[in-house]
């Protein structure tokens, strides 16, 4: 009001024409302030897009992007001083309070920064071989007055990693003991653990609240097994994951001990002199045996050119042996053991082997039968006897043979001698 007030008022000793033109004048000046002051205004620094969140995993690059228009043209006046200066961008690491770089100067202690400036509005801050302590918040910040800035947030990854000195190895139990197996692992987020078998087979979990179970796959730093069976030796796998790749795992051997137990498929076993024999016995043992064959005297049975001995492999802890005999004699008949002895104990299994006697095809005289069909039906029996046909067989077909003639011909008889007999009678009476 009080420039404007002096604005209206005539100085004395000024004409009229002289305070008009100075009136004029000076209304130029704040008309031209005023416009001044709304095109500034118009054109203040603006963030053109927002600053974006960055998820990383450790070791990697981190990247930063601020885009900032009206920038170059605007200037601030700096602390104690009537200089104007440019207004400029900085780059500040919110949660600790600290500057990390303004304009293109990196002003942190970090080789591992770095800020680039596209000479026209975009602002990029580089994090190269990124830390966990490089994660919080990142600020990009214009010094207007007032001040303006935007924020974003560095989130670090870290892909999981057993830890070894925390988690079991091998582990050897008796069957019907327990087993605790743990796995732990670090990265972040933190991993979750799975467990599963190396052959794909069910964990079988005694302890839960519904009794034994099955499953597949099994969570948690802790596998318990109770109760531990034969059937559940074998390699589990601690699978450790966060959704940062790559996953981790680690084997751990489950090794269960037992006496061993022998089982014969066939106690009896038949063959003839000169034919080859094979005597099988299946042998689960753990830790793993050593079996051998031996004679009903105690005497051992040594792999040469007529006994071949081999063990198949079928499971952990089940293995089959095998003792294969060539051309049998005489003097191999009779019983064989199978034997397993392990370092809780030994066992054994017996086969008798004995001498099978087959039939014999004696050759066929035609002088001792009435006809072809006769040689041909105790042909068809002495094949039956040869292949394992009843005994007696040969008997039957003889039987035939009499039986269709012999009572013929004493009806035959006995008619005529009734004949003759009448006759006799006749005359004589």
């Amino acid at each position: 009001m009080t420039m404007n007030y002096f604005l209206l008022q005539q100085p004395k000793h000024t004409s009229r024409n002289q305070w008009l033109s100075r009136i004029t004048f000076q209304s130029q000046v704040l008309v031209s302030i005023i416009v001044l002051n709304c095109i500034a205004a118009a054109f203040e620094p603006d963030f053109v897009f927002p600053l974006e969140n960055v998820t990383i995993s450790q070791g990697r690059d981190a990247t930063f992007t601020c885009v900032v228009n009206n920038l170059g043209g605007y200037r601030v006046s700096g602390p104690g001083s009537q200089d104007a200066g440019a207004a400029r961008v900085a780059w500040i690491k919110a949660d600790a309070k600290a500057i990390l770089a303004i304009h293109e100067h990196v002003i942190t202690n970090n080789d591992r920064l770095s800020v680039t400036h596209n000479d026209f509005n975009t602002w990029t801050l580089v994090i190269r071989n990124v830390k966990m302590e490089d994660a919080g918040e990142y600020m990009c910040q214009v010094n207007t007055d007032p001040m303006k800035m935007q924020t974003a947030y560095l989130e670090v990854t870290i892909p999981p990693d057993i830890i070894n000195e925390e988690t079991s190895g091998d582990m050897m139990v008796p069957e019907g003991g327990s087993a605790k197996l743990i796995c732990r692992a670090k990265g972040f987020p933190q991993p979750k653990i799975t467990w599963r078998r190396e052959d794909g087979r069910e964990i079988i979990a005694r302890n839960g609240p519904h009794g034994k179970t099955k499953a597949l796959a099994v969570e948690g730093d802790i596998l318990w097994l109770s109760k531990v069976t034969r059937s559940e030796m074998g390699a589990y796998m601690c699978i450790a994951s966060n959704s940062v790749p790559p996953s981790v795992s680690k084997r751990m051997k489950l090794q269960v001990h037992f006496h061993p137990l022998v089982q014969v498929p066939n106690q009896l076993v038949g063959a003839p002199v000169g034919r080859d024999v094979t005597l099988i016995c299946n042998v689960e043992a753990s830790p793993k045996a050593i079996n051998y064959w031996q004679r009903e005297n105690s005497e051992m049975i040594i792999p040469g050119e007529r006994y071949h001995i081999s063990e198949k492999e079928n499971s952990m802890y089940a293995v089959e042996m095998v003792l294969q005999i060539k051309r049998l004699q005489k003097s191999d008949f009779g019983g064989y053991k199978c034997i397993s002895k392990n370092s809780i104990g030994d066992t054994e299994g017996t086969i008798r082997l004995y001498e099978m006697i087959l039939p014999t095809k004696r050759p066929v005289d035609p002088d001792e039968y009435d006809s072809e069909e006769d040689i041909e039906r105790n042909t068809i029996a002495e094949d039956s006897l040869s292949k394992g046909g009843p005994r007696g067989q040969k008997e039957k077909f003889y039987g035939e043979s009499s039986s269709s003639s012999q009572p013929t011909n004493q009806l035959l008889t006995t008619a005529i001698l009734c004949c003759i007999l009448l006759g006799t009678l006749s005359s004589i009476l």
